[in-house]
């Protein structure tokens, strides 16, 4: 590994396609390993005039899966945040973020941006509804499809996520019915439909038993190379099992920046 520097709705039978919204780009262009997809330069996470997190600068290649490490309060969540505009009120960013080539403004709430970085947090959610429900609810919402098509994605995505095998008998029980290690392969199986350019992954198994993590980890390892994927951790030994390289962000100090190169 090498090291660098930073209510859900059922599907209606009579529906055939939904509303569609503009994405920041087609994920049809990330089809060569270095296509870069994620750039971030000079990131900065402000409170005030204080500087919370950065300044942080790397890029993520297509296909690559890359660990975002380093000690509990650093910003790591907050860095997976800043990339799709969803800073929590009172803290701002500063720097350059694009994705495929096209920058995101800040504070301009693109919905368009989130099917196309696609952030799964770290407590899975899971909406009243089915199995199935859940896992088309980002089609249903953000993409223009056909019914087919989409429970063709579903299916796709529960395959890439390891989920299919255990719930393809049972796509109409509550999800909620589902273990926790479930439920995140479910969240991971709902981003993967979208088919974005990259996926965030916020401590994905930080809550789980040492069973279910070692399932939800061979889900993850097997979109190494298919999925462009920035995984946050506060596991080195997850990062060297799951990740091709690292960034590491420290806390930040009044007199050197918070970006540690490792």
């Amino acid at each position: 590994m090498d090291d660098v520097t930073t209510g859900v709705t059922t599907l209606d039978d009579t529906i055939d396609t939904v509303d569609s919204v503009d994405t920041v780009d087609s994920v049809d262009s990330v089809d060569s390993v270095d296509k870069t997809v994620i750039a971030v330069r000079d990131l900065q996470i402000l409170s005030g005039t204080k500087r919370l997190v950065g300044p942080v600068t790397f890029e993520l290649s297509a296909g690559s899966t890359t660990g975002l490490c380093g000690p509990s309060g650093a910003g790591k969540s907050t860095v997976l945040r800043a990339l799709v505009d969803l800073l929590p009120h009172g803290l701002r960013r500063q720097g350059e973020v694009e994705v495929l080539g096209r920058p995101v403004r800040y504070g301009k709430g693109d919905s368009g941006l989130r099917s196309t970085v696609v952030l799964v947090p770290q407590t899975p959610v899971v909406f009243g509804g089915s199995i199935l429900d859940n896992a088309l609810f980002g089609l249903r919402h953000l993409v223009r499809a056909s019914r087919t098509e989409m429970h063709d994605r579903v299916e796709q995505a529960l395959r890439e996520a390891g989920l299919w095998s255990e719930v393809s008998h049972r796509l109409d029980t509550p999800a909620q019915t589902l273990s926790n290690g479930q439920r995140q392969r479910l969240c991971l199986a709902r981003a993967l439909a979208l088919e974005p350019a990259a996926l965030l992954l916020d401590e994905p198994t930080s809550a789980l038993d040492e069973r279910s993590r070692d399932t939800v980890e061979e889900s993850v390892a097997a979109l190494r190379g298919n999925r462009t994927v920035l995984l946050v951790s506060h596991d080195p030994a997850q990062v060297e099992r799951l990740c091709d390289r690292t960034i590491r962000v420290d806390l930040p100090t009044a007199t050197e920046p918070s970006l540690a190169a490792v």
